[in-house]
């Protein structure tokens, strides 16, 4: 068993202790839950508990709208009381002191509901302005001109130290100060018409960026980043990018609409950059795929990043073609550089979502 492996069955066992204390489907232990993950008492090292996480969020939010519903349940069953209460002629005082009760206590849990729903929307709208806020900052920086930046403050220095191999292509000049800033970065990835428009980073640790941002800190949309065995300089053959399916349409959250062949027409390629090249990117495959189980002998596309053959890398690219869920008559030959773009997929039988493109030349 992998290192993978056993901490995802970790976390498959802190999930089970956790479902035998808590009701996962009561609002308030959901809460207690989320507050000790919070807190740190709780952690997780794999997407296991990842995905988790977010299906707790998924759960709360229900939880929060699901009054409303009852309220106008119970409405409608104090309307149709009435009736009955009529056709039984109690007195006007008993009926009278039961509708005010009862519409107390609607407009108590209405109120409840109310300031819930605001409390939550509000924490949201500001994590959705502090992201955007955040990523709109390192865009203007990447366009920050590095050599004006020095020019302009003569005591600036740059604490950038580029690969001592005599054949590592210098920085390119517009990342340089990002590259400054946290030295994790490896390049930039953008689709037009899209939100995704962000930096690309890769760890040895491969969890970190799956919960933090491009400044380290503590991110639950985490951050688009690289396989660690994954290879900028010199390039592999295929660099895979992964990034959260965030419900809110962050990261790769808006990769599931290249399900529809239509929306694929219209934002058929994709910006990538790494920190030494500019590359523009056009889509080949679209597919759903499950995660298989570490022996099993067959194509995973999550691992294939150098083919060892010419016959190997058509036998992948065949393979991708048959799983893609449409013809994008672009083809791939050997010595082509590729992207992967993976996240989540939480559609019925499948548990990932892939897109692969070429670079042009």
């Amino acid at each position: 068993m992998t290192k993978l492996e056993e901490a995802k069955l970790r976390d498959q066992n802190k999930i089970e202790k956790i479902k035998s204390k808590w009701d996962i489907h009561n609002l308030k232990d959901i809460e207690e839950i989320m507050g000790l993950m919070q807190s740190g008492s709780i952690h997780f090292e794999t997407s296991v508990g990842r995905e988790f996480d977010d299906m707790l969020y998924e759960e709360r939010e229900n939880l929060l709208r699901a009054p409303l519903k009852k309220e106008n349940t119970n409405k409608n069953k104090i309307f149709h009381g009435d009736l009955k209460n009529k056709k039984a002629k109690p007195s006007e005082k008993t009926v009278t002191s039961t509708y005010e009760r009862n519409r107390k206590i609607i407009m108590g849990l209405s109120l409840i509901v109310a300031v819930g729903c605001l409390a939550y929307f509000t924490f949201y709208c500001l994590d959705a302005y502090h992201t955007k806020k955040n990523y709109e900052a390192l865009s203007k920086l990447k366009k920050t001109d590095f050599s004006l930046l020095k020019n302009q403050n003569e005591e600036y220095q740059s604490n950038v130290t580029v690969d001592e191999k005599p054949d590592t292509p210098d920085i390119l000049e517009e990342y340089k100060t990002l590259y400054n800033n946290n030295k994790s970065l490896i390049g930039w990835l953008k689709i037009d018409d899209t939100k995704i428009d962000y930096p690309v980073m890769q760890s040895k640790n491969e969890e970190y960026y799956l919960n933090h941002n491009f400044n380290q800190e503590e991110d639950r949309n985490g951050s688009l980043f690289i396989d660690k065995d994954c290879s900028i300089w010199p390039r592999s053959q295929n660099i895979i990018i992964y990034g959260h399916n965030m419900k809110s349409g962050k990261m790769f959250g808006g990769l599931k609409e290249y399900k529809s062949e239509s929306y694929y027409k219209k934002h058929k390629t994709i910006s990538f950059d790494t920190l030494y090249e500019k590359g523009e990117y056009e889509i080949m495959y679209v597919f759903s795929e499950i995660v298989h189980d570490e022996a099993e002998v067959t194509f995973k596309y999550y691992q294939f990043i150098n083919a060892n053959s010419e016959e190997e890398y058509d036998s992948n690219m065949n393979t991708m073609k048959e799983m893609s869920l449409y013809d994008t008559g672009v083809e791939s030959h050997y010595g082509d550089s590729l992207i992967t773009l993976s996240t989540c997929d939480y559609t019925k039988d499948a548990e990932r979502f892939a897109i692969v493109a070429r670079k042009v030349d």
